[in-house]
């Protein structure tokens, strides 16, 4: 496999695997989607969809709708094999991550943990380039021997979120928000244990959990809820239901004060770098994938706990061919301490000044830019060289090839 840094590309010159649905993955897409569009307006693309497409989480926009549509509906007629592809997903999905119709193969993903197991190795060796959203995961794929591996920062949805002037409680409480799906790997249970410890039935202080994890069913989430909590009865906490649009989590992110972000391996955070990008103060944990936009002077940064196996038995299975490794732990006594410096800068200024500047120093367009910073020009075919062993054998046959080559060296001659 050549893993090719030279050249740059335009939006055109690829072609585009996504998911474009509700969840990260495919709220990731869409934000990188407007911006292709934007700066080719008058063009299609090639665009494959993986899994359902669903637009109905984002904000209202036809012309962009259509767009999407159009290059979904143009792309089988208009796709070749020698036309550079662009993947968004997962690591471990072999039948998607190894399929091979596009030549030069290229992935988008996130890593969270410190570990990669020899299938997501031989994976990540079978593509020409891989994108990860933080720079601790690079460290992890590079000490793995994987070197073609490339920091992608992402950018802020301006789209999607913005500040609102609207007031969402009628006294003075600081309102915590608590983000991210429920998994033993974001330290859900202990940071809402340890909060309800210290502010627990003090109504100056207000815990908002958006939680809800879709991939499991309403009254398992319910049921997790309930547990965390036992037989206590408190005042000042509340569980959200999922919020299926992303006007509805732009206003709930626009609702509170201090997100809290103590996840024990993270690819990037997208909820709580949204809200510090909207003026939010923030409890962050100082490791994995938040130390590429956190810092001192936007959040108040907390250590990291000791590390245990990840295995939940839900979301991590011991043993698995994929997502192996250990998460950190949440530091009590640091994540309160955080809390108790983030409510100090709140009471100077509602608004994360530091905060606000994400939404310039963080943009879709420098993701952008960072995905055409390479070769996008299409394979040479008679410069491609085809083993026995070629990650590219998956789709077809070396006889099949060999054919291609003939043919391309004929069209060559008749030029």
């Amino acid at each position: 496999m050549s893993h090719n840094n030279e050249g740059a590309g335009t939006p055109e010159s690829f072609s585009y695997h996504f998911p474009i649905n509700v969840v990260s993955f495919g709220q990731v897409s869409v934000a990188l989607l407007r911006e292709i569009k934007s700066r080719v307006p008058d063009s299609l693309i090639n665009l494959f969809p993986i899994g359902n497409t669903d637009l109905s989480s984002q904000m209202e926009n036809p012309e962009f709708s259509k767009w999407i549509k159009d290059s979904l509906d143009s792309s089988p007629d208009n796709h070749k094999r020698t036309d550079p592809l662009i993947r968004l997903w997962h690591l471990y999905d072999v039948e998607r991550t190894l399929s091979s119709f596009s030549f030069e193969q290229n992935l988008i993903t996130f890593h969270e943990l410190d570990e990669l197991t020899k299938r997501e190795i031989n994976i990540a060796n079978n593509l020409d380039r891989i994108y990860l959203t933080s720079e601790y995961s690079v460290d992890v794929f590079h000490q793995h021997g994987i070197k073609h591996a490339h920091y992608l920062p992402l950018g802020f949805d301006h789209h999607n979120h913005f500040r609102t002037d609207k007031k969402y409680f009628d006294d003075d409480r600081i309102t915590f928000n608590l983000v991210g799906k429920f998994e033993k790997r974001k330290n859900h249970k202990e940071v809402i244990q340890a909060w309800l410890k210290r502010f627990g039935n003090d109504n100056r202080y207000f815990l908002q959990c958006s939680i809800h994890n879709t991939f499991l069913k309403p009254e398992e989430n319910s049921q997790i809820f309930s547990s965390i909590i036992g037989n206590q009865r408190y005042s000042n906490i509340s569980f959200l239901t999922f919020m299926d649009t992303n006007a509805k989590y732009n206003d709930f992110l626009n609702s509170g004060d201090i997100v809290i972000g103590a996840s024990g391996g993270e690819g990037w955070g997208l909820p709580e770098f949204h809200s510090v990008g909207l003026g939010k103060h923030a409890v962050i944990t100082d490791a994995t994938g938040y130390k590429s936009w956190a810092t001192d002077d936007n959040c108040c940064l907390i250590k990291a706990g000791g590390k245990e196996d990840i295995y939940d038995n839900v979301f991590f299975h011991k043993g698995a061919p994929y997502n192996q490794g250990q998460y950190h732990t949440l530091d009590a006594d640091s994540f309160i301490d955080g809390c108790e410096r983030a409510i100090e800068r709140c009471r100077k200024d509602r608004v994360n000044q530091n905060g606000l500047k994400i939404q310039k120093d963080f943009l879709y367009a420098k993701t952008l830019d960072t995905l055409m910073a390479k070769d996008s020009s299409p394979v040479d075919l008679t410069k491609l060289k085809i083993e026995a062993n070629s990650p590219y054998n998956d789709g077809w046959t070396q006889e099949h090839y060999r054919k291609e080559l003939e043919k391309h060296a004929q069209e060559e001659k008749a030029q």
